[in-house]
């Protein structure tokens, strides 16, 4: 785990001094993912800004981690904001709009929070440090499209939710926080990731192997689980590939 953890903390380093930036910005929700990959950052050595960023919800364990952060490294400078106002103003264009989803605005605020998230980071000479790992990235694209996923380095895309949990075991993340059930923090209701998606990350790295495997299932529970996890993948390709270009090949 410790030479897991060196290689991430040099890749990042090496990314930033390449280009230059100096500072490494991260959005902190006092989740398991944003929590490994913020103390990741710091152990970089580089300038490390945790962001705290309230929307209907009081972020308790985002706090404490940024707290915890603040006090174990001289390098990280906790910025904590509340963008209740500006969503509200955004949420009563939208419905006049009529554009008044409850899932477009679940989306919305992740998006909101990107923005702050890349105003900081332009105005500190920085990168925005994306916080998704395999299974959301990769797996089942549970990622809001210029959301949380508009970023400049994905530190963690190459591991598994099980490896995410093994790294803040490691680095003594808040109990609170390796206990905590994982959500995006979107909702108004706190559902879970698995309330959402219908499965466990344990189903899902599982149905991932298969898939990626080409495994035939034969068992009616590694059916469902292949089932809902393909429904999710197929449904959200169009985040994980390349956006579509119309091609004027024929006319060259």
């Amino acid at each position: 785990m410790k030479d897991r953890i060196e290689h991430i903390v040099n890749w990042i380093k090496d990314y930033a001094t390449k280009a230059k930036l100096t500072t490494l910005v991260v959005g902190v929700s006092g989740g398991i993912d944003s929590s490994v990959v913020s103390t990741l950052c710091a152990k970089t050595g580089l300038r490390t800004i945790p962001m705290v960023m309230s929307i209907r919800n009081r972020d308790i364990l985002g706090l404490e981690h940024a707290w915890w952060l603040e006090e174990k490294f001289e390098n990280v400078s906790k910025r904590v904001v509340n963008l209740e106002k500006i969503f509200h103003e955004f949420e009563n264009a939208s419905k006049y709009l009529g554009a008044d989803t409850k899932h477009a605005f679940a989306n919305s605020r992740s998006r909101l929070r990107m923005m702050m998230l890349y105003q900081v980071a332009t105005s500190e000479n920085g990168l925005v440090i994306g916080t998704g790992n395999k299974v959301e990235d990769f797996g089942v694209g549970f990622y809001t499209k210029y959301g949380d996923g508009g970023v400049d380095i994905s530190p963690i895309a190459d591991c598994l939710k099980s490896d995410v949990w093994n790294m803040a075991k490691y680095l003594n993340i808040l109990q609170d926080i390796q206990d905590a059930p994982p959500t995006d923090g979107l909702w108004d209701d706190g559902r879970t990731d698995e309330d959402q998606i219908g499965l466990s990350y344990d189903d899902l790295e599982k149905a991932m192997k298969q898939e990626q495997m080409g495994a035939i299932v034969t068992k009616i529970t590694d059916q469902k689980r292949m089932n809902t996890y393909m429904k999710h993948r197929n449904n959200n390709l169009h985040k994980m590939e390349p956006i579509p270009v119309c091609s004027m090949e024929k006319f060259k």
